[in-house]
């Protein structure tokens, strides 16, 4: 028993003494006496890290012993680095004072070239949102968060149960790949309803690429694409509350926290709740102005320390959605009937996915995904269940000589996709109709190097094949170049590349599942190719007063073969896919404008010009719902004795090409020049306590405006009062004057109008 009791004795003091052999950093970060909030203070090629409270102080805890780079970053500042040494026991204290910076080009960024360089060394142009951007105008999901970058839009496409998709420089939601650090979880079917799942309190930073990236990406990056890059373990706070509600009643609840598991175990778990239950019908058509929605969402991360600090992280995420849109009378005893309209949807999605680094000498590093979603559903007396499961594996070599940065990576996806509709049916020589799943196998394999020619000189090219288990082979090269003056304040960026993108109408396209169209395709839908090249300018200056300016100019040209563009106007009764005879084009100019003075006034306006358009037989026609022209602002201000901010966010639409149901449809073939805005008033208290509260939409700008309605025959949603020809076409009757069929589509803005809103934030470091 005494053996036992000196064993335990040396087992606690040997872990006390261990724990104590260890080290703290401790510091504060400032600029021109003000303090830094929200700064990421991080020891490189480590995970050890903090970020700095609301006194611009942070710790950094149980730091081993050894030699560090101490990295100290913040938006709008230049990066600090700085030499490091820790002894064992040693509390070091450090003072950091970051220079003002006019832009974000010190930032890290990875979605260009999937590796961290920062934004200006980066040949990829590539910009970069903060999580702080984003609180500027509070709301329950990603989606939503996405409507003040320029050039950005989140488009809905239902007037019922408002389903959207995210629309980059004008091209449709199919065109836009989203991923989550780095991996593309969000697609087929998650692209209609997995976008409402990702809520802020997960987000770090957002990186945004406008124009294909299909040479490492592969497939759906054909415009462009978002990378949502998560908080990492290490910096994110000790707990984290979100919670906010509307005068519609709509109430969000975020809930984060980070622990340990063990010394070298770290974690960080997220929850989003949102519920909004309460039916509003403000434009009197009888049905919901706003889907009615329950939803659960929960994320995990993991992070594993390994020897030498190489990556082994694992994340899984949990969503759980109940939504419904409809007639005002609707009730569950009306699901799937044919008496009273709604469309019901119920989500199940799961994912799982991660990055390891391979323990050898080389840069060897595996990533790879899983997900599953699975969709339950009925649009009107419609049902549709889908089934949708996605592996996806990539291996890269990464090499770095004295000019040359050589990556060489290996793909490999695996989709399963099964649903109830004609998209998985074969017809038998007998005639009979069977289900066929879906199976696609995409490997591929990639290359790329980044040369520099000389300091301010950077070439990088690339070039991607893919066997498509259907399409069979197809190649994607890419060509970029970057120049940057000596003092890094101008930045010239070109690129050429080409993409692709294999069409998946009933996972991607709404309007093929409410059932008021019948689905038709002409012929087997071959694969949409296009090129691309872009010219970037980047410019930033400093006034004798302080105040910092940046502007971040582009002109894009993309175009566009075998365009798959569905026919809403040829019959009213029908969806009509086929590939475009012809081609496609969407070219224009983007320009940013930002402005920073003392890091008391922020200002960042943004506006796109652009021209999106399809040529068949020699006739031009414009795309359905793109606007010409499009600005975004967002505006704040920071009191620094009464630790309050303001901030004022808004976008401005010009029209854009609307369907209609024929020639007698009452309803304007374009919409108006329509504006969102929003202003916020916030208040920091001690012990990390915010409150925030405002308007949006003070303007109540909704689209049913100077419209006779917008879903037509919103009181015969099932054609039972319509009488047709004899090829099958609305005829005008005194119920119906304008020969009009149900259609839900007619819809460009959200549907919902002015509304207050209060929140608080809670956090502990």
């Amino acid at each position: 028993m005494k053996h036992r009791y000196l064993l335990l004795i040396f087992l606690l003091t040997s872990s006390i003494t261990s724990y104590a052999a260890n080290g703290q950093i401790k510091g504060e970060v400032k600029s021109n006496g003000e303090v830094i909030e929200f700064a990421t203070v991080l020891l490189e090629k480590t995970s050890y890290g903090a970020i700095t409270d609301e006194q611009g102080n942070f710790t950094i805890k149980d730091v081993p012993p050894g030699e560090y780079s101490l990295r100290t970053s913040y938006i709008g500042y230049q990066t600090d680095t700085r030499k490091i040494s820790i002894r064992s026991g040693q509390v070091v204290e450090v003072s950091i004072e970051l220079k003002e910076d006019a832009s974000t080009l010190e930032e890290v960024v990875v979605s260009g070239t999937l590796k961290e360089v920062t934004k200006l060394q980066s040949p990829v142009s590539i910009e970069v949102y903060s999580a702080k951007f984003f609180r500027a105008n509070p709301t329950p999901t990603i989606f939503e968060a996405l409507q003040n970058i320029n050039g950005v839009k989140p488009q809905i496409n239902c007037s019922v149960c408002n389903t959207g998709d995210i629309h980059i420089n004008g091209l449709e939601g199919p065109y836009t790949m989203v991923l989550i650090d780095g991996m593309p979880i969000v697609s087929g079917l998650g692209t209609v309803y997995g976008l409402n799942g990702i809520p802020q309190s997960l987000i770090e930073r957002v990186e945004v690429v406008k124009g294909p990236a299909s040479t490492l990406y592969g497939s759906e990056a054909i415009g462009g694409l978002i990378n949502i890059i998560t908080k990492k373990t290490g910096l994110a706070p000790k707990f984290y509350a979100d919670i906010f509600t509307t005068s519609w009643l709509e109430n969000n609840i975020d809930l984060s926290t980070k622990f340990k598991a063990g010394k070298k175990t770290e974690s960080f778990l997220g929850t989003n709740i949102y519920n909004y239950s309460v039916p509003f019908d403000h434009n009197k058509d009888g049905f919901t102005d706003v889907t009615l929605q329950n939803r659960v969402s929960v994320f995990n991360k993991w992070n594993i320390i390994r020897p030498d600090y190489k990556e082994f992280s694992l994340a899984a995420r949990y969503i759980y959605e109940n939504r419904w849109g409809g007639d005002m009378n609707w009730t569950k005893d009306f699901k799937g009937s044919d008496s009273i309209y709604a469309e019901t949807i119920t989500t199940n999605r799961w994912e799982v996915f991660g990055v390891y680094q391979l323990p050898t000498k080389e840069m060897l590093k595996l990533t790879f995904s899983a997900n599953g979603h699975l969709q339950r559903s009925f649009y009107g007396d419609m049902k549709f269940d889908a089934n949708q499961y996605i592996a996806f594996g990539q291996l890269t070599w990464n090499k770095i000589w004295t000019r040359s940065d050589l990556l060489i990576g290996g793909t490999f996806r695996y989709t399963f996709y099964d649903d109830n509709t004609v998209a998985t049916e074969s017809v038998a020589p007998d005639g009979q109709v069977n289900n066929e799943v879906h199976l696609t196998y995409l490997p591929g394999l990639f290359i790329q190097n980044e040369f520099k020619i000389h300091p301010r000189h950077i070439l990088l090219t690339g070039l991607r094949y893919d066997y498509n288990s259907l399409h069979g082979s197809i190649l994607t090269p890419r060509l970029n170049y970057k120049w940057n003056s000596r003092d890094d304040n101008s930045v010239i960026r070109m690129s050429i590349g080409n993409g692709y993108r294999v069409a998946n109408v009933f996972t991607e396209d709404h309007a093929a599942l409410t059932g008021a169209r019948d689905v038709m395709f002409i012929d087997e839908l071959k694969p949409e190719t296009s090129w691309n090249a872009n010219l970037n300018y980047v410019q930033k200056f400093q006034s004798k007063k302080g105040i910092l300016f940046q502007i971040d100019a582009t002109g894009f040209y993309t175009y566009f073969m075998n365009k798959i563009i569905p026919d809403y106007e040829t019959d009213v009764q029908k969806i009509i896919y086929t590939n475009l005879d012809g081609y496609a084009v969407s070219r224009g100019i983007s320009v940013n404008f930002e402005m920073n003075y003392l890091q008391k006034l922020r200002f960042n306006v943004g506006s796109t010009l652009m021209d999106v358009y399809s040529v068949e037989e020699n006739v031009k026609q414009r795309q359905l719902f793109s606007e010409r022209f499009t600005t975004t602002w967002s505006i704040s201000y920071k009191f620094p004795k009464a630790d309050m901010s303001i901030d004022y966010t808004g976008n401005l639409y010009s029209p854009m090409r609307l369907p209609l149901l024929g020639e007698t449809d009452p309803r304007p073939e374009f919409s108006p020049w329509w504006s969102l805005q929003n202003i916020q008033i916030s208040k920091n208290f001690k012990k990390g306590v915010e409150i925030y509260g405002g308007v949006k939409n003070f303007l109540n700008w909704t689209p049913n405006k100077n419209t006779p309605f917008l879903i037509a025959r919103s009181n015969d949603p099932f054609d039972k009062n319509v009488v047709f020809d004899g090829q099958g076409q609305p005829v005008a009757t005194p119920d119906n004057p304008y020969a009009l069929t149900f259609d839900p589509t007619y819809i460009y803005a959200p549907n919902q109008g002015i509304r207050g809103f209060l929140g608080l934030r809670y956090t502990i470091k």
